[in-house]
């Protein structure tokens, strides 16, 4: 019988942790530079076809990563790369083809190629040691690649407790109709979110390792801890506010040390500037994410965080966050994000 595993409402503090550490870079520099900065630190590997994962939103979505650093991106470093996407299990902006063209269109995603690798169908991938699965299935041109940058907006998520790397890959290259269903929905249960917690969790962690183990060495990751609300980029203008400061990028070979450092970021915030997110992070269970990715043989949770901005300096969290300033969200979001909510309360209403 399968059970799922336990304690992932716990932080584990770095010197509880074992094993080797790993190379995480960082740097303060939220903007197109810092992100060309630290993706070549992490690209040297890269090569052939090259598909970029990354969370292009929801119809106007405020939180998302910048249109314009990703072009400048592609343009300067991955001419020749696609961004690739899925369709959603959800019912919103992205579940159809037809509308998830649209959406990006409206979300400024028009200036290289987009793969929505499900449109075409989809294709098992093998999950090696998983509990719960024996495969994923994913879009079926996500195999068309040599290469995969995954460059994710790190944030909180409304069930998995926090979204970085393994939920951008995990959730984000299953196809829309079978492997987000595998990954969210019990067999047994009508409800579409009926698995939660630290089984969630570890199937979102399995899904993940079927893509990474697909692209071996040939994959980096890339994380962007900016306008980081409690709720993923899913919920578009209907997000949570942000409360939490931005930070920084970070990046690794290693999928999980990268998305460890950027949760001891989280903790190393002070009680106020961290307290929403990790109380989002711990009452959903998230930590089952990385102590998984562990047991999975994904990656270390102990690594090396050099500080880019200062000679490769090593660092710890704390120094990272040192001097970070209360997050100010613009009036123009904040007006977005005000229409958007009496919207959906409106249509809500319409229909008790």
């Amino acid at each position: 019988m399968k059970t799922p595993g336990t304690g992932g409402e716990r932080y584990i503090p770095y010197e509880g942790r074992e094993g080797n550490e790993s190379v995480v870079y960082f740097t303060r520099d939220l903007s197109a530079e810092g992100l060309r900065k630290l993706y070549q630190r992490v690209n040297g590997e890269i090569r052939g076809r090259v598909a970029v994962k990354l969370h292009t939103g929801e119809q106007y979505g405020p939180n998302i990563i910048p249109a314009e650093w990703v072009k400048n991106l592609i343009e300067k470093e991955l001419p020749d790369a696609t961004i690739v996407e899925t369709n959603t299990f959800y019912e919103g902006d992205r579940d159809t083809t037809e509308k998830h063209l649209r959406t990006l269109e409206i979300n400024g995603w028009t200036f290289c190629p987009v793969d929505i690798t499900d449109s075409t169908g989809t294709v098992d991938l093998p999950v090696k040691g998983g509990k719960w699965f024996d495969h994923m299935t994913v879009g079926r041109t996500l195999v068309d690649y040599d290469s995969l940058v995954v460059l994710t907006h790190f944030k909180g998520h409304t069930m998995g407790g926090f979204g970085g790397s393994n939920k951008n890959i995990g959730i984000g290259c299953a196809d829309g109709k079978i492997g987000k269903k595998m990954i969210h929905q019990a067999a047994d249960s009508d409800d579409q979110w009926s698995i939660a917690e630290e089984e969630l969790m570890e199937r979102i962690s399995e899904s993940t390792k079927a893509t990474v183990d697909h692209f071996g060495r040939q994959i980096c990751f890339v994380n962007v801890m900016r306008n980081m609300s409690v709720d993923c980029d899913c919920a578009g203008c209907l997000a949570e506010q942000v409360v939490t400061p931005n930070i920084g990028i970070l990046a690794s070979t290693d999928i999980l040390a990268l998305d460890q450092a950027c949760v001891d970021l989280v903790y190393a915030l002070g009680d106020e500037d961290g307290a929403a997110l990790r109380e989002r992070i711990e009452s959903r269970h998230g930590h089952r994410q990385l102590s998984y990715m562990k047991e999975l043989g994904m990656g270390n949770t102990r690594y090396l965080l050099l500080d880019t901005d200062k000679g490769d300096e090593r660092i710890q969290p704390a120094d990272a966050v040192a001097g970070v300033v209360p997050f100010v969200e613009l009036p123009e979001v904040a007006e977005r994000r005000m229409r958007a909510m009496a919207a959906a309360a409106a249509a809500m209403a319409d229909q008790q």
